[in-house]
C-alpha cells in the first residue's frame, strides 16, 4: 500500500537514508523536520498519513511533538512510529503513552523499517520484537480486574494471543479460523477496550491480567 511519510530526525544524513529506502519500496515522503516543534508544524501543514519520528532532538523532543501532534489532529490522526538509537524503556513508555503507534531501533534492517510504515498505516501498530516484552514486563504492572469489558470467551483468546505479540495470520493458525475472522475479532476487541491500537490493547491485557 502507498503512504504518506513525515520523517523527523534532527540529523539531515539519517532524514536522507529514511528517505531513500522509503521512497524505493514505493511510499511517499511528503516532507522532513529537523525538530519537534518543526514536525508539529509540518504534520498540521502536510497531514502525511505516518510520521517516523526521532526521540531526542533540540527545541522539542519526539514524544511531546508525538503527544501534540495526536491531541490536535483531530478525527483522522497520523500514526507515529517512534525510530529511535535509544534502547530505554522510558522512551518507549512514554512514547506509548503519548499514543506512538510503532516502535523501532535504528540498528533496524530496511525492511523493517518499510514493514513498520506499511503495518502502521495500515492501522496496526508494531513494536520491535527486542523491546516489547520489557516494555509490557517493566510497565504493564497487574492493577487488578478492572470493569468487565464484555469480551467473549473467543474475544479473551484472541487478546491473550495479541498480547504475545502475534500477527493475525498467526492467530488465525493458532485458533484454526480464517484471518478474515480473526480482524473482525481484533476491531470488537478494540472498541469493545476502548483501545486505540494492538499496542494499547496489549498494555490493557497485561494490566488487567487477561494475558
Amino acid at each position: 500500500m502507498t503512504a504518506r511519510v513525515l520523517i523527523v530526525d534532527d540529523h539531515a544524513t539519517m532524514r536522507m537514508g529514511f528517505r531513500t529506502i522509503l521512497e524505493a519500496s514505493g511510499l511517499t515522503v511528503v516532507g522532513e523536520a529537523a525538530t519537534g516543534a518543526e514536525a508539529v508544524d509540518a504534520a498540521a501543514s502536510l497531514r502525511p498519513d505516518v510520521i517516523c519520528m526521532d526521540v531526542q532532538m533540540p527545541d522539542l523532543d519526539g514524544i511531546e511533538a508525538t503527544r501534540r501532534i495526536l491531541a490536535a489532529a483531530g478525527d483522522h490522526p497520523p500514526r507515529v512510529v517512534i525510530v529511535t538509537t535509544f534502547d530505554r524503556d522510558d522512551y518507549l513508555f512514554e512514547a506509548l503513552d503519548a499514543g506512538a503507534s510503532g516502535f523501532l531501533l535504528k540498528n533496524a534492517g530496511p525492511e523493517e523499517l518499510v514493514s513498520a510504515v506499511r503495518v502502521v498505516a495500515a492501522g496496526d501498530a508494531l513494536l520491535a520484537p527486542e523491546v516489547t516484552r520489557r516494555v509490557i514486563e517493566r510497565f504493564a504492572r497487574p492493577t487488578g480486574p478492572d470493569v468487565d469489558p464484555g469480551l467473549t470467551e473467543r474475544e479473551r483468546e484472541v487478546l491473550r494471543l495479541l498480547a504475545q505479540a502475534l500477527s493475525n495470520s498467526e492467530i488465525a493458525t493458532r485458533l484454526f479460523i480464517g484471518e478474515a475472522t480473526v480482524k473482525t475479532h481484533v476491531s470488537n476487541v478494540l472498541a469493545k477496550l476502548g483501545a486505540r491500537d494492538r499496542v494499547a490493547a496489549v498494555v490493557y491485557a497485561h494490566r488487567h491480567g487477561l494475558a
